[in-house]
């Protein structure tokens, strides 16, 4: 469950100046181990697994279930919490069906509806793992290019990529956490901000793991598209210099970073929770805040909206803006959006400059 956020205008002032709860204190889980099984669709067949024989019996038993119901899902898989005789004793389990790339394509090309089809499950942590469904769902795709069922290929390419699926899909945020620590306010003020990034002497891994934890911060999505493409193009016009990451030495080295309050109160809250250690405990907290980022664009839309006919609402645009901790990033979004609007444009600019007479002041 996510925190409740106060509502009111008083309180929403109130909880800008505060910075959002973001450190808010939260009791670390352990995760245990992990394991995988991979079955036929339709026989349930079992390929492959690191489960226990009776663990693995219950595990087909749920998805023989899962199937008469009807609830298994070409490429969108679900998560469930699973009872199973393993020292964790319940554990949550992602379950997906899935065909592989070049057969589905045989099967669109020879009208075959019985192409062959499988059934993944990972299962670890807790159904906190819901979280990562999308990453997992990537996962997926992944596997459904690299699997060849040959004996061969399965002991030295699909075996190794099942035993990877923890370290590979859930634990890119925290060992991003890890490795960033009290630096990881620019990172998520880059992600906010659209700022472009580059990565220089890094390895694959540190790589992609950097690149998922910023596409994790962004606001995609939960944006409207439109909002996001004039956004990255105002940032191109600004002519803003990359955000350049050096990874030569043991901690990175950032260039022309950029951040503020908001960030690095943001930032605390993932190294407070860095000592438990748990990495759903860190896409909690990032989810959180780009909970908090949204609440607080759609406030200072409406405060626009309210100022537009009222010089006190602009007096409470302006407070808002100062107290956040994150007016830099707000105004730049709700300019985009308002580009359009002549009134609510207007009041864009005042603020603007408001915030100019600030920073100099």
């Amino acid at each position: 469950m996510l925190p409740a956020l106060p509502d009111g205008d008083e309180r929403e002032l109130e909880s800008s100046e505060e910075g959002g709860g973001a450190g808010e204190e939260r009791r670390p889980e352990r995760h245990g181990s992990t394991y995988h099984g991979l079955y036929g669709y339709r026989s349930l067949t079992l390929l492959d697994t690191n489960l226990p024989a009776e663990a693995e019996t219950e595990l087909r038993g749920f998805i023989a279930k899962r199937l008469t119901k009807g609830a298994l899902f070409e490429g969108m898989g679900s998560v469930a919490s699973v009872g199973l005789s393993i020292p964790e004793s319940k554990v949550g389990c992602y379950y997906c069906r899935f065909q592989q790339d070049n057969l589905l394509e045989m099967a669109t090309l020879e009208s075959d509806a019985n192409a062959p089809e499988y059934v993944v499950c990972f299962l670890g942590g807790s159904e906190k793992e819901d979280t990562f469904r999308l990453e997992l769902d990537k996962y997926v795709q992944s596997l459904k290019i690299n699997l060849d069922l040959e004996q061969k290929n399965l002991e030295s390419c699909v075996s190794p990529y099942l035993r990877s699926w923890f370290e590979d899909a859930i634990c890119p945020i925290q060992r991003v956490v890890q490795l960033f620590q009290d630096k990881l306010a620019f990172l998520l003020h880059a992600a906010l901000s659209y700022t472009p990034v580059e990565v220089k002497n890094a390895d694959e891994r540190t790589e992609k793991d950097i690149s998922r934890f910023l596409a994790a911060a962004s606001l995609q999505g939960l944006v409207q598209e439109g909002t996001m493409t004039s956004l990255c193009i105002a940032m191109s016009e600004e002519q803003r210099k990359a955000l350049l990451i050096d990874c030569s030495a043991a901690q990175p080295q950032l260039h022309n970073a950029g951040s503020n309050r908001f960030c690095e109160d943001w930032m605390q809250a993932f190294v407070n929770g860095a000592e438990g250690g748990n990495p759903f405990l860190f896409r909690q907290i990032l989810e959180n805040f780009k909970l908090k980022a949204i609440q607080d664009i759609n406030n200072l839309k409406r405060f626009i909206r309210q100022a537009e006919m009222n010089h006190y609402a602009l007096f409470k645009c302006y407070l808002f803006l100062k107290n956040c901790g994150s007016g830099d990033i707000l105004l730049k979004i709700v300019k985009v959006e308002h580009a359009e609007m002549p009134e609510a444009r207007n009041v864009v600019t005042v603020l603007e400059e408001f915030m100019r007479e600030t920073a100099v002041a």
